[in-house]
């Protein structure tokens, strides 16, 4: 297949606190993939062998890498490795988004970074400052800070109206993991 490259890239944003931002943005990577595109996607926050993971492994056109532990954390449990984790990850990205070797950036989690202190909301901005303008950028996560929904030319919220996890059902492995 033909490498084709994007001729304008704009920031997305996937936030809120219903289920499919990461879905959304891995399904844009497929889309653009199909159509010849490369796509780098960053996981913070994330160690863990999601699906994903091994259906992307040898993927021709779709580079994944994860900046995080095997284990899930809550915010209280962050520590200096998870902050040097995350500040890795975002080195990674940006040499990836200024590399041209990719058309569609994804930073999966990057809000939750923010959120828990891994990451500041200015170093993001920095990136998106850096963007060359036929990258597309894609930022996923819960809480996304003002300052980057402010940024964002899209900005989706997911909204749970009802979820199975509220009866006891947990995270099941081919469609939340």
């Amino acid at each position: 297949m033909k490498k084709r490259h994007l001729t304008e890239g704009y920031v997305q944003l996937y936030t809120g606190d219903g289920k499919g931002k990461t879905t959304a943005a891995l399904g844009l990577a497929l889309r653009a993939s199909g159509r010849g595109l490369h796509t780098y996607i960053g996981q913070f926050m994330k160690g863990q062998r999601y699906g994903e993971i091994e259906a992307l492994r040898d993927h021709p056109t779709i580079n994944l890498e994860q900046y995080g532990n095997p284990r899930c954390i809550r915010r209280e449990e962050v520590t200096a490795d998870h902050v040097a984790q995350a500040q890795e990850g975002l080195k990674r990205v940006r040499e990836a988004m200024l590399s041209g070797d990719y058309d569609l950036i994804v930073l999966d989690e990057v809000n939750v970074s923010i959120w828990f202190g891994v990451l500041e909301t200015e170093d993001v901005l920095a990136l998106l400052d850096e963007k060359p303008d036929r990258v597309e950028v894609v930022l996923t996560g819960r809480r996304a800070p003002q300052a980057l929904i402010d940024r964002a030319d899209l900005v989706t919220e997911m909204r749970e109206v009802k979820h199975y996890y509220q009866q006891g059902v947990t995270a099941r492995i081919g469609i939340e993991r």
